[in-house]
């Protein structure tokens, strides 16, 4: 279903986004990468490609192909279906433009699966001030999402979701680079996965529980903070971090940290060692097990509105090389990053467990995320 493929591509993704300082337009490039993630029974991998080029002095254009296949089952499909395989795609355009100090983006996304269909339209403006120094940047995307359900023509909803976003970078010394965020997201309309079930008390059922449609909220306003800083050290190294604290009307919290060092050795190679810890308090509506099937208005057993933690750590190599300046190719790297995660829920169970009702072994996992590709400069 689409949340999770959207959950992991946001994950995944990550290698596409450029975090600039200053007007510049973004360097001709294209990359391609394989990823590939596994766990919790379930197996995610496909390509993406992108591509971006310049037109002139004040415009670039990009272009991007992304794919999920889809395979396995997750511990909420395996307590009540069977597994299953399917496949996303997303395509998006991009356009930037730059004059003087002033840099301009809007890109255009769609994302595709046979139950879920998705786009969104972006747009960001930045602008230099205090002898470049300073970088003040905006941003607001709207995204439409229509949801269907596998075996079901009739099923039909939609969901409207928009981002406003504010940031500042500032050039502290000539070592530190520091930048505070802010986010605003509002959502409405269908709001849940229309597979996942609660789980209820039934003392007539063998097992003495029994499943029922979970019901969620038709609004959603969440705000986000964060700051991040990067300390640039002698020997061509650097450390990194960034902190986020996250609050939404559904009454989830959480606050996620990141750290890394970054190492070159010589002229070709580079290393990116980070750690990732993330911790999140529950939604007001959320339970392992409910009394009954018409308890509260609102109901949910997603394990990602529980209270849980998660701990990631990951390496990032990299071996770039340079061509002559008479071709048409500048230069290219190859990378390669890997990253184990490790996730703790507080008070959600696995039902799976031949234990007592509401006495089943709290539930974690572990998984394992590969990243693959190569970037070239032309």
């Amino acid at each position: 279903m689409g949340v999770i493929n959207r959950c992991i591509a946001g994950l995944l993704g990550c290698w596409i986004s450029t975090a600039s300082l200053g007007a510049v337009l973004p360097e001709d490039r294209a990359d391609v990468m394989y990823h590939s993630y596994s766990g919790d029974g379930v197996s995610i991998d496909g390509p993406s490609v992108l591509v971006r080029k310049k037109a002139g002095n004040h415009w670039s254009f990009s272009a991007n192909y992304y794919v999920d296949t889809i395979s396995g089952a997750s511990i909420d499909v395996r307590a009540t279906a069977s597994p299953y395989r399917e496949e996303r795609q997303e395509t998006s355009i991009g356009v930037d433009y730059v004059q003087n100090k002033t840099s301009l983006a809007a890109s255009y996304t769609n994302s595709s699966e046979n139950d879920y269909e998705a786009n969104s339209f972006y747009m960001g403006a930045s602008q230099d001030f205090f002898g470049d120094l300073t970088t003040l940047s905006m941003s607001y995307s709207r995204g439409s999402d229509d949801v269907g359900r596998r075996g079901d023509a009739s099923f039909a909803e939609q969901a409207r979701r928009q981002k406003l976003g504010i940031g500042i970078t500032q050039i502290v010394t000539k070592n530190l680079i520091v930048g505070v965020n802010a986010e605003n997201v509002s959502d409405e309309g269908y709001l849940n996965n229309p597979y996942r079930v609660v789980r209820y008390l039934d003392p007539n059922s063998a097992r003495g529980f029994a499943f029922t449609t979970e019901v969620y909220p038709r609004t959603r306003v969440s705000n986000a903070f964060s700051a991040n800083a990067n300390y640039y050290l002698a020997h061509r190294a650097s450390l990194y971090g960034d902190a986020r604290y996250y609050s939404d009307t559904w009454g989830i919290e959480a606050v996620n940290g990141k750290f890394g060092y970054i190492h070159t050795f010589g002229d070709d190679w580079i290393v990116d060692l980070h750690v990732r810890y993330y911790q999140q308090e529950q939604a007001d509506f959320y339970q392992d097990l409910f009394s009954r099937p018409d308890e509260f208005n609102f109901m949910a057993r997603d394990k990602e509105l529980s209270t849980y933690q998660s701990l990631s750590t990951g390496i990032k190599v990299s071996y770039a090389w340079q061509f002559s300046s008479q071709r048409y190719i500048d230069k290219s790297t190859l990378n390669i990053e890997y990253d184990y995660m490790n996730f703790d829920y507080d008070n959600f169970r696995d039902v799976t467990d031949d234990a007592p009702v509401g006495e089943e072994a709290l539930f974690g996992f572990s998984a394992n995320v590969i990243r693959l590709y190569l970037s070239v400069w032309y």
